[in-house]
């Protein structure tokens, strides 16, 4: 695994050094496994499958990266941004990671034992889509309800059924799920209202019987000084992370939309209660 992400991250920082492209989002996928992306090529067709059928993809295109031949997808979620920005302060606006990263995600996860995924703030769902095909049993929880139709879509198209939920996460009793060993995904950046989201899932979790212990949390945190502010550790999440007595279990630095231009890739804090 984490030689498959130092591989991704270089093919990510070659293509975005070339892109001259115009569309708003862009991101590659491997067009087959090979030896530096030893992945399980039904796997990866799913991955295909879900970007030919989710409609914020416009193009797509061949092209060899570093010799590894890659499908590259162009597409634009300005719409579905400019509608996700109208809730409420802990709810961060529409900005996917890549699929890939997606897919990588949701295999750590499996490798650490988890046998479900919860997606929270799940965008066009494709976490949680990623959580089906490895495997898991995969809970979507959007707040915007074009969001929500769109992962609808995707799910009949791809015949994926990642459970796609149309409530606010701050509401929803986490109990109906009946989960046992789940890891719960937090969308949002610490400082931009995702500390309180977090805050809120953690203590839903404390409010199911014996769920504690068997749960892991991932946060999504950020290199950026400009919203890491004075807390400079594990993405942004040190704070909360010694609040709630959480053990770092690993990170995994992967591409994403917003650090597209960047050196830097997101940072995926996996987090378990002591």
């Amino acid at each position: 695994m984490e030689k498959i992400i130092e591989n991704f991250v270089k093919i990510k920082r070659e293509f975005a050094s070339k892109y001259s492209g115009s569309a708003h989002i862009q991101e590659v996928l491997p067009k087959t496994p090979s030896d530096d992306f030893s992945v399980d090529s039904k796997h990866l067709e799913k991955l295909h499958e879900f970007t030919k059928k989710n409609p914020i993809y416009f193009n797509s295109y061949e092209e060899n990266i570093s010799e590894t031949p890659f499908v590259v997808y162009e597409g634009d979620i300005n719409d579905y941004w400019l509608n996700s920005i109208k809730h409420g302060t802990s709810c961060q606006p529409f900005y996917p990671t890549w699929m890939f990263s997606a897919y990588l995600m949701a295999l750590s996860t499996k490798s650490l034992g988890y046998s479900q995924l919860v997606d929270i703030g799940s965008g066009d769902g494709r976490i949680a889509f990623c959580g089906d095909v490895v495997g898991l049993r995969s809970h979507s929880i959007e707040i915007d309800e074009g969001l929500v139709e769109l992962q609808k879509l995707i799910s009949v198209k791809t015949n994926h059924d990642f459970h796609p939920i149309c409530q606010d996460a701050l509401d929803f009793d986490y109990s109906i799920l009946n989960l046992n060993s789940p890891a719960f995904f937090i969308g949002g950046l610490a400082q931009m209202g995702g500390d309180m989201l977090a805050t809120s899932i953690i203590e839903k979790i404390y409010s199911i019987e014996n769920l504690k212990q068997s749960t892991c949390i991932v946060f999504a945190g950020t290199n950026s000084k400009r919203h890491l502010s004075n807390n400079q550790s594990e993405g942004g999440w040190s704070n909360l992370i010694e609040k709630h007595n959480l053990d770092v279990l690993q990170t995994l630095s992967l591409p994403t939309v917003w650090t597209f231009d960047q050196q830097a890739e997101t940072p995926y804090i996996y987090t378990k209660f002591k």
